[in-house]
């Protein structure tokens, strides 16, 4: 095995051990789909809803066109694979994850490594919430709107009501757990024994370092090749115990110390990653999308500095509100700002913009890939607005 890759070998392994290059024309079904969430370990969820909200987007970059009900089964369905948790932000995984996490679980109770407001509600309003666990084992699954206790709120977090304090605190703690999402992405609550399959939740629950190094080598086997704080990254994982965890995964054999040529810090490769010669196709990457959610990762492997600009004053933003980047072949070639106008079936490029080293093909491959889209969104025709170095080319190539 070499020890020393190219910027171009990391990078290829790295996209192959994402999923991309495959066929992406087939049917897809739930068995593939399975696979997919399987192999990435995650699937990061957000309610954003100006193209499509991006948990349906990861698979559409990598599988094509699917039916995006099929993933609401996967995940909310009564008998489903998939559960919901904090992993790597709000996120789905497969169901075998579940254990894996009960020490994030342990550590929320204790008001560790969660967001301040819900460490300080189970703090002071214990008796509280234990009233609203308590509310939910006797009726069953509900949501927080539903829930007829404490105080009602405004919006945000420091705006939420009680109730909704009260079972975002219990989510994070594991106390409860997604029994199922309904209307506009509401989420409704139940309790895991109740929820989760039985061989689920008598699992015994792993030691900690187990439980992550298991972490570990899914979020290895996910990048193929990443640094230790790549990997660290994946599923947020605590600094405290990370070089541990590593340590002993790479004397096992597990992990393999290398150098990529213009990576600053030492990375390790996966044993079991495929060396791809070539990546071919074209896809659009949601915001949040695995591959390059970690925008540190992203501009090494990728020399692109990416950034969301949903919280940036429109007059600042560089590239637009939602930008998905291009990625064609293995190289991230373009950004679009996206958005679906659902009732004029229309999805609107609303500025375009080329990397240095697009191509005179770039256009055409973007024009192909947003068809696709379209399609796959039900929108009936595409509009390209006159905002960005690659508008005028990519309406032509559109039209």
């Amino acid at each position: 095995m070499k020890d020393t890759l190219s910027a171009g070998e990391a990078r290829r392994i790295a996209l192959a051990a994402q999923g991309f290059g495959g066929d992406r024309e087939g049917a897809v079904g739930r068995r593939q789909l399975t696979k997919l969430v399987d192999r990435l370990g995650v699937i990061q969820i957000d309610s954003v809803n100006v193209v499509s909200r991006t948990h349906y987007l990861p698979a559409f970059s990598r599988l094509g066109a699917y039916p995006r009900e099929l993933l609401e089964d996967l995940a909310w369905a009564k008998k489903r694979p998939l559960f919901e948790y904090w992993a790597h932000e709000a996120s789905l995984l497969p169901l075998s994850a579940q254990p894996l996490f009960r020490w994030r679980m342990e550590d929320a109770q204790a008001g560790v490594g969660v967001w301040k407001g819900v460490a300080k509600f189970l703090r002071e309003r214990r008796e509280f919430v234990d009233r609203v666990r308590d509310e939910i084992a006797t009726r069953g699954p509900m949501s927080a709107s539903e829930i007829e206790m404490g105080h009602k709120g405004e919006g945000g977090w420091w705006g939420w009501s009680e109730a909704k304090r009260a079972v975002e605190c219990l989510f994070w703690a594991g106390e409860l757990t997604t029994a199922t999402r309904r209307g506009t992405f509401e989420r409704v609550y139940g309790l895991p024994e109740k929820v989760l399959p039985k061989a689920v939740w008598e699992t015994p629950t792993p030691d900690r370092a187990d439980a992550q190094r298991q972490l570990y080598r899914i979020a290895a086997r996910a990048m193929g090749v990443a640094t230790a704080k790549d990997l660290r990254d994946y599923f947020r994982m605590p600094v405290e115990g990370a070089k541990d965890r590593i340590a002993e995964l790479v004397e096992a054999g597990e992990l393999a110390p290398v150098k990529v040529k213009g990576w600053k810090e030492p990375a390790y490769l996966d044993p079991n990653a495929r060396w791809a010669r070539k990546i071919e196709g074209g896809s659009l990457l949601s915001p949040f999308d695995n591959l390059i959610w970690f925008r540190e990762r992203t501009e090494r492997m990728f020399g692109v500095r990416y950034r969301i600009e949903i919280y940036v004053p429109a007059e600042k933003r560089q590239h637009g509100y939602y930008v998905l980047p291009f990625l064609e072949g293995d190289a991230l070639t373009a950004r679009v700002d996206l958005k679906s106008d659902r009732k004029a079936s229309v999805l609107i490029v609303q500025s375009a913009h080329a990397e240095p080293w697009a191509s005179d093909a770039t256009p055409s491959k973007l024009a192909h890939e947003l068809k696709r889209m379209a399609a796959w969104l039900g929108l009936e025709t595409i509009r390209v607005q006159k905002r960005g170095d690659l508008a005028g080319a990519l309406g032509k190539a559109v039209a």
